[in-house]
C-alpha cells in the first residue's frame, strides 16, 4: 500500500526544487521570474484572458494576479485592455515584447525540465506521470475548496 503522505510529500519537495531551480535559470537568463512565464505562457495559449481567468488557472486570488498583471504590464510584457462585455473586468494579452521573451524564455524552461525529469524517467513512466498528475488535477479543480481565485480583493 503507498503511503499517501509520503507521496504528497515527495510532490511538495520536488515541486518545490523544480521550482526555484527553473525560477533561478530564468531569472539569470531573462531577468523573467517563472510566475511571470507561467502567466505569459497561459495569456499566449489564450490570445485574450480576463484576470479571473488567469486567477483560477495559476490557484491564486484575483488581487494576487491582479498585481502580477501590473508588474507584467509595467515591464511592457502585457496590455489590458477594457472587456466589451463586462465593464467590471479587463482583458489581458500578449505585447510583442511579452511574445519575444516567452519566446526566448520557453527553451531555457524546456531544457531545465529535461535534465530534472525528461532524462531521468523512461518515456513510459513519463506519459504514465503525465496522465496521472493531469487527472488529479482536474479531480482537484472541481473541488470547490481547492479554488482561491473566488477570494476576492
Amino acid at each position: 500500500m503507498t503511503d499517501l503522505t509520503a507521496l504528497f510529500t515527495d510532490l511538495v519537495r520536488l515541486e518545490t526544487r523544480l521550482y526555484n531551480v527553473l525560477d533561478a535559470r530564468l531569472k539569470a537568463e531573462h531577468a523573467l521570474p517563472l510566475g511571470q512565464f507561467e502567466f505569459l505562457r497561459f495569456i499566449a495559449a489564450h490570445g485574450t484572458t480576463r484576470v479571473y481567468d488567469l486567477a483560477r488557472e495559476m490557484a491564486i486570488t484575483v488581487g494576487a494576479t491582479s498585481k502580477a498583471v501590473d508588474r507584467l504590464e509595467a515591464a511592457g510584457r502585457v496590455r489590458r485592455t477594457a472587456n466589451p462585455s463586462d465593464r467590471r473586468s479587463s482583458l489581458v494579452e500578449l505585447t510583442p515584447a511579452g511574445a519575444d521573451i516567452l519566446a526566448a524564455a520557453t527553451p531555457t524552461v524546456e531544457a531545465e525540465l529535461h535534465t530534472w525529469v525528461g532524462s531521468v524517467l523512461p518515456a513510459t513512466a513519463l506519459d504514465q506521470l503525465a496522465t496521472s498528475l493531469s487527472t488529479l488535477r482536474q479531480r482537484a479543480e472541481l473541488d470547490p475548496r481547492t479554488d482561491r481565485s473566488e477570494t476576492r480583493t
